[in-house]
């Protein structure tokens, strides 16, 4: 007994000056968890505020006013815009420029002092099922509010037994059926296209440093690019099939209706896969062996992604300074073009933004990282 506490004992004191010698596993062992534990603390929160709102008011009478003031000064919406028409308000929604447009009809006012049923629309992005039921249920309590002061102040004027109300008749898009799936299991396919591509290159160059080979190939006529390519597209390719496994259950198995363009959505996850593989070069660069590749990935890219990127928490949730970070993050905006393409069928144009923005980061960040591991090379 004695004997093995001693051996337990010598083992864990070599396990801990192998730590200690390597800086790199114990920067990364303090550094991750303090970096989680700020992302969860802004990032990991329910509550929906500031959500952008359209509003089409085509009564512009006082009582309009004060209604759509029902929502502003509720802080759950920011008025974005007024719009004329109630297609307008559609596009809105459609372009994904407000998660919720009210459309106030033009009799508003004169019904509210008749003492008659006032009907007000509201139409709700429906894509994130959890954040259209949310907001469903703001915008209800903020009508019934509203209705209730009415009420109020019609009683002390008016006797009788007529009441003022206002019907709320809402509109759910994309998802009707406010179904979550319909909005998770897309953003699936980025998450695991990330995964598996950045973790394989990164991993598959470390391992080739821990058994010698790399060095072995340094040595042969093989130039530089050739060994890149040669250890990048593989990765690519599965990746590709990855995409194609992923997108066949989503559709047939969680139901999930592809309404945009198939070929479309491979080319763009060509450009996550320069950014996703590219990262993955830049993690061989700095590990030593493979398990410092997937700490590394781990703690400082997956992790770091799905708080940020809009795969679990709004990002118009998040403080200013944060949301300013998000933007440097791919996978945000190849999340936005696979649940655009999955659940609004859009096109290259309404997405161009988020394909010139996922362009430039693949293109920079594969640059750099190819430098970088050209330079370990020679």
């Amino acid at each position: 007994m004695k004997k093995s506490l001693h051996v337990i004992f010598e083992i864990m004191r070599k396990e801990f000056y192998q730590v200690r010698q390597d800086k790199r596993m114990m920067g990364v062992s303090l550094a991750a968890p303090i970096l989680q534990v700020i992302l969860l603390g802004y990032a990991a929160t329910t509550d929906i505020k500031n959500s952008s709102m359209v509003v089409c008011d085509m009564d512009r009478t006082e009582e309009s006013r004060e209604f759509i003031r029902g929502f502003t000064n509720s802080g759950y919406f920011i008025d974005r815009a007024h719009v004329d028409t109630p297609d307008e308000a559609d596009v809105s929604i459609e372009r994904a420029k407000a998660n919720i447009a009210i459309v106030i009809a033009k009799d508003f006012g004169r019904d509210i002092q008749a003492l008659r049923p006032a009907d007000v629309q509201i139409i709700l992005d429906g894509a994130d099922a959890n954040t259209a039921n949310i907001l469903l249920g703001y915008a209800t309590q903020i009508v019934a509010s509203y209705s209730q002061s009415v009420m109020g102040r019609y009683v002390v004027v008016h006797s009788g037994p007529r009441i003022a109300r206002i019907l709320p008749e809402p509109r759910i898009w994309f998802n009707p059926d406010l179904k979550s799936s319909n909005f998770m299991v897309p953003g699936v396919v980025a998450l695991v296209l990330m995964i598996i591509t950045m973790t394989l290159t990164s991993l598959g160059v470390v391992k080739e440093k821990e058994i010698g080979t790399l060095e072995q190939l340094m040595v042969t006529p093989i130039r530089p690019y050739e060994l890149i390519l040669g250890k990048l597209i593989p990765f690519t390719i599965i990746g590709f099939l990855d995409v194609l496994v992923v997108l066949a259950i989503a559709h047939y198995w969680f139901e999930v209706p592809l309404l945009g363009s198939l070929p479309l959505l491979f080319a763009l996850s060509g450009l996550f896969i320069l950014t996703t593989l590219g990262l993955g070069l830049f993690i061989s660069t700095i590990a030593k062996s493979q398990q410092q590749a997937m700490l590394i990935a781990q703690f400082f890219f997956f992790m770091p992604f799905i708080y940020l990127s809009g795969f679990t928490f709004p990002i118009a949730n998040m403080p200013k300074v944060i949301q300013v970070v998000t933007y440097v993050i791919p996978l945000r905006y190849f999340l936005e073009i696979v649940r655009g393409i999955f659940l609004k069928g859009t096109g290259i144009r309404e997405l161009w933004p988020q394909t010139l923005a996922l362009a430039l980061i693949g293109v920079g960040v594969l640059s750099l990282s190819v430098m970088r591991f050209r330079k370990t090379l020679e």
